[in-house]
């Protein structure tokens, strides 16, 4: 697994990632989730995915694994402020 999260993923638009690099990317996600709005509204993600209980006994084992894709996006950008923070 790529410690880097997504830049180990084959980008589906290769011009963006031409045009951004990663800490101007980085510092796009500090800018629109550090705000008291943004703030606000990852609490709000957060209780919705990361605080919330990836499977449930019963159900198929798939849902668990599409639930854990939607904690990971939550982390992502958890990941990127930090590292916005520390550029």
């Amino acid at each position: 697994m790529n410690p880097d999260g997504w830049e180990g993923l084959h980008s589906v638009e290769p011009d963006f990632k031409e045009q951004v690099d990663k800490d101007d990317v980085d510092r796009l996600y500090l800018r629109v989730f550090g705000s008291d709005d943004g703030q606000k509204l990852l609490t709000h993600l957060r209780s919705m995915t990361i605080e919330q209980p990836t499977w449930y006994p019963g159900e198929e084992a798939s849902h668990g694994y599409a639930r854990e894709g939607q904690n990971s996006l939550v982390r992502e950008i958890e990941r990127r402020m930090k590292r916005a923070r520390s550029l």
